[in-house]
């Protein structure tokens, strides 16, 4: 008895010797009403038999950890299965089980003495009816919920593809031309010449990765002072930005992990995690630094605005770059450095960083909205 129905698959079968002793009574017929008596977790599921899960076999009986109601004709099963799993029903069994806290038992003589209402036959009908009716929507409404979750994310994802390549917000020709930014940092920088992407914004700037970033940058500090540890476990994933840490003296984590500060960013660079969007931009660690799992790429920056990097990594630009790139033994794969150096960034001037930031925050406001009144 599985979610939502019944299944032969791992029934076992009965000796040939011993058919002839299961007498007509003992074979589930369509409306029997089953239900789980033993099992911390499976004690008191129900199920509605039907001859649809019979197959190639000619008959199927219970074993002794499957209780059967069988209705009289009077009564219609499915308003029996409706009472039976209710909250009322569901309490009532809960409440008379017997035996260990592993091993619940539910004796036959609960079923038997268990109180129940009995309406009149037509009502009875119109009851299943409603509930069939409702339960019927819930399946619509759940399967509409995962499709507006999908939606959703797919909807976050065509928003930061708007926004890396200049086109969530109108320029503003009075801000400083990214070139100038480079130049600040890299006198000396050449501009990539890529047919690809003539599209992005006059005032941009088609770069690299490793042209923008320091990727992880080691931290110097006392020896004795707290830092935050992360995991990657304590890194969210998808489109969040959040994270927790443990706070550590920086000479236990100093060696063998990540080092990070304040503002960096953190990427994922193993297999599923990066494609499963697992970033973030630190804040707020104790005393500005720490360190954490070594499958993390760490980027700083003086000239891009920390969240618009992070959105920036959580593209499917950057996240389709290193799929496929992907190298070491099955469950330990990751994006090489020398790959996500080279993947292409595109500048903005640092103002339109900020304001495409914002717009990103303020539509994924509304999309989270949207999100959690589905859920709710």
């Amino acid at each position: 008895m599985y979610d939502g129905d019944i299944s032969l698959e791992k029934a076992r079968f009965l000796d040939p010797d011993t058919i002839s002793k299961w007498s007509e009574e003992y074979k589930l017929i369509d409306g029997d009403i089953l239900v789980n008596s033993t099992g911390t977790g499976t004690v008191g599921r129900t199920r509605l038999f039907h001859s649809d899960v019979l197959g190639n076999y000619p008959f199927v009986v219970p074993d002794s950890h499957v209780s059967v109601v069988r209705t009289f004709e009077a009564l219609e099963s499915k308003f029996v299965l409706a009472f039976l799993s209710s909250d009322y029903g569901q309490t009532y069994i809960e409440d008379n089980l017997a035996g260990s806290t592993n091993q619940k038992e539910l004796y036959i003589g609960i079923l038997d003495n268990m109180q129940f209402p009995l309406p009149p036959q037509k009502e009875q009908q119109r009851i299943v009816a409603a509930v069939n009716k409702w339960l019927a929507l819930i399946d619509t409404l759940e399967s509409t919920k995962e499709d507006l979750q999908y939606l959703i994310a797919q909807v976050k994802s065509k928003i930061l593809d708007l926004a890396i390549h200049g086109e969530l917000i109108s320029q503003d020709p009075n801000d400083e031309p990214a070139i100038e930014l480079l130049k600040r940092i890299n006198p000396k920088f050449t501009p990539c010449d890529n047919a690809h992407y003539t599209s992005v914004p006059s005032n941009w700037l088609i770069c690299r990765v490793g042209d923008v970033f320091q990727i992880n940058p080691k931290t110097d500090a006392s020896d004795n002072i707290d830092a935050g540890f992360v995991p990657m476990s304590s890194i969210c994933d998808q489109y969040n930005n959040a994270f927790s840490y443990e706070t550590k003296t920086w000479n236990d984590i100093k060696r063998g992990y990540t080092h990070f500060k304040n503002d960096d960013i953190a990427v994922a660079k193993i297999s599923p995690c990066l494609e499963n969007r697992k970033s973030v931009v630190f804040q707020n660690l104790p005393n500005g630094i720490g360190a954490g799992t070594t499958e993390l790429n760490v980027f700083r920056s003086d000239i891009v605005y920390p969240l618009f990097g992070l959105y920036f990594f959580k593209s499917q630009h950057f996240i389709s770059n290193c799929i496929g790139t992907f190298n070491g033994v099955v469950g330990q794969q990751r994006v090489a450095t020398k790959i996500v150096e080279e993947t292409y960034f595109f500048l903005p001037p640092y103002q339109e960083q900020t304001r495409i930031v914002s717009m990103i925050e303020e539509l994924f406001t509304v999309l989270d909205r949207i999100q959690e009144s589905i859920e709710a």
